[in-house]
């Protein structure tokens, strides 16, 4: 590892000054033409590795009724429109989609949810189209007998690496889950509470022992949200002990709160808590900027409406890599029309009202490329290079009336900070799947990551993900976690992977990896599930620019070199030479 001593003052005041001139708003380059070329509109839906080639593909909703799978390519366009699932023909329109391997077989399969075309919002029905042979096939799928009054929460209920389907169905007031394998319908947990619609439930793990807990927004009566969680307790029996992000760099789960305290979002607020803390701390109460006041768009549930409304969301990622997880927001001029995408970054407190978390949220009102895509209504972190950094994807209005507008622009920070990008599989086969795939494509619901390095300042630093822990509402999570970790160098000293355990099993499934390079992306497979030690993981390094620099400046050390010992070569060459001619000149006395 590299060496533990903290940089020298003027050295991180001289980084300081360097990143504060930078700053975000240069760094963005709008790079869609590159990506889709004449093909960027619909509706972004989800991500995931359909093909397994180890790179991340794009779901993509088009005309209300049509899927449209986006396979990453080498050749511009990098992504391209390869497979097509229409559904004009079942007389639905398409809410959400959910990538994941519903029956066991490592190939991915795709959820859909549905609504009548001609009929209300109240229920919703759910798709499975079966993957084979890396497609779809409309006539190869499952339609479940029973609807939703909501869109459903992909999670791993029992443990079995398998995602399972929970939700309030039509024909019961209590949560359902349907057993993804049998697909075997069951009663989840003895609430009694009413769900609230639109939910923002999650399955992550909220008490640090490495196993997903489960999270909901439930509505006890008419005028008040409450949140309850449900704690794993060694059997997979969830007990009643948003947006889930590590904020101030302890490595613990924080719960932020993006709200409207009026009906019209004239104030708006991001508000953060954790586990076991009793009161809700303002991270961002500063919306104005100049003379205009802006806002969170609020959510329309008018089921009249056929434009798509979004729930309020924060899309989080670290976008400058410094370990601390910035978001990105759609806002309203609250006195005009425009609503835009802001990056929101996360800065040390400055105020006394979140001085107990010591961070706050920072919006950056000028970034120029981000600025232009007017009429936004969805901003989300993707790594589009495959390269570590996340770049970002903008939905805007203005397409046509069913389908958005597709904006990518890609991340140029360059401050040279490190990352580790990890992705948990599913680990149902490791040398034997398959076709011989290793189903690096297969979105699994539940892993919870953590690591701990020394920061360059020689302290401990610690910081935590979950993997894909929300799949409703356009959710937009990657299927996996980017983890920032600053301008050290340093190896990580020890990173944890656990994955969700079965009834019955009381010790937590999880395994330690030692001495992590940075910038690598690690694709751990926890195979077999019940045994953490003999599990794999591989590693594939992604250079940063001071490795670039460091073989750059080596080989001009080399050339150097050469160079001196060839001029000296030539000199010494020069000096026999002359040697040898005043040799053959010599007047020779002894031949007198």
């Amino acid at each position: 590892p590299a060496a533990r001593q903290p940089l020298p003052a003027h050295w991180r005041l001289g980084l300081a000054l360097l990143l504060a001139l930078a700053g975000p708003g240069e760094t963005l380059q709008n790079v869609t033409a590159q990506l889709f070329g004449p093909e960027a509109y619909g509706t972004l839906a989800a991500f995931g590795d359909f093909n397994s080639d180890k790179q991340t593909d794009l779901f993509v909703l088009r005309g209300g009724n049509e899927l449209v799978i986006f396979l990453a390519d080498q050749k511009e366009p990098y992504f391209k429109p390869r497979v097509k699932l229409p559904m004009k023909s079942l007389s639905v329109v398409i809410t959400s989609v959910v990538p994941g391997d519903y029956d066991g077989d490592s190939q991915m399969d795709v959820l859909l949810t549905t609504q009548a075309q001609n009929h209300g919002r109240d229920e919703l029905s759910v798709f499975i189209f079966w993957g084979h042979n890396q497609t779809l096939d409309l006539n190869h799928k499952t339609m479940l007998n029973k609807t939703f009054h909501d869109e459903p929460l992909v999670m791993d209920f029992n443990g079995d690496l398998i995602p399972d389907i929970f939700g309030v169905t039509s024909d019961s007031s209590k949560p359902q889950i349907l057993i993804g394998g049998n697909l075997s319908w069951h009663a989840a947990l003895e609430t009694q509470s009413k769900m609230y619609i639109p939910h923002s439930h999650a399955f992550i793990d909220l008490n640090h022992d490495f196993t997903a807990d489960l999270f909901l927004t439930t509505l006890p009566n008419s005028e008040n949200i409450q949140f309850e969680t449900w704690v794993n307790k060694s059997c997979m029996v969830f007990l009643f002990c948003f947006v889930f992000s590590v904020t101030d760099g302890d490595g613990q789960s924080e719960h932020l709160l993006p709200v409207c305290e009026d009906t019209t979002c004239q104030k708006s607020a991001i508000y953060l808590t954790k586990l076991g803390m009793d009161q809700w701390i303002p991270v961002l109460q500063d919306f104005r900027n100049k003379e205009t006041l802006w806002g969170f768009v609020p959510y329309r549930s008018d089921k009249s409406s056929t434009e798509t409304s979004f729930p309020i969301t924060l899309h989080i990622g670290d976008y400058n890599m410094d370990g601390y997880p910035d978001a990105l927001a759609i806002l309203k001029n609250t006195s005009g029309s425009n609503q835009q995408a802001f990056l929101l970054e996360n800065v040390p407190c400055n105020n006394i009202s979140c001085k107990s978390v010591h961070r706050m949220f920072k919006v950056f009102w000028e970034l120029s490329d981000l600025n232009q895509i007017k009429d936004a209504v969805v901003a989300t972190f993707f790594d589009i290079y495959e390269d570590g950094i996340l770049d970002i994807i903008v939905l805007s209005k203005g397409y046509s009336n069913r389908d958005f507008a597709i904006h990518t622009l890609k991340n140029n920070f360059e401050a040279d900070a490190y990352f580790v990008k990890v992705i948990v599989l599913s680990g149902l086969c490791s040398n034997d799947c398959p076709r011989k795939i290793t189903p690096f494509g297969v979105n699994q619901p539940g892993p919870y990551i953590m690591y701990t390095t020394v920061d360059a300042n020689g302290y401990l630093k610690n910081g935590s993900a979950g993997q894909l822990s929300q799949s409703a509402h356009y959710a937009l999570q990657l299927p996996y976690n980017v983890l920032g970790l600053g301008r050290s160098a340093n190896f990580l000293d020890h990173l944890y992977v656990g994955i969700p355990r079965p009834l019955g099993e009381k010790s937590a499934r999880k395994q330690e990896w030692t001495a992590i390079i940075p910038n690598s992306q690690l694709i751990v497979i926890p195979y077999p599930h019940n045994v953490p030690r003999s599990w794999s993981a591989k590693l594939y390094l992604t250079p940063s620019n001071i490795v670039l620099l460091t073989a750059i400046a080596l080989i001009g050390v080399c050339v150097f070199i050469l160079a001196i010992i060839g001029i000296l070569h030539w000199q010494e060459k020069k000096a026999d030479d002359r040697e040898k001619r005043q040799e053959a000149h010599r007047f020779h006395f002894d031949a007198m």
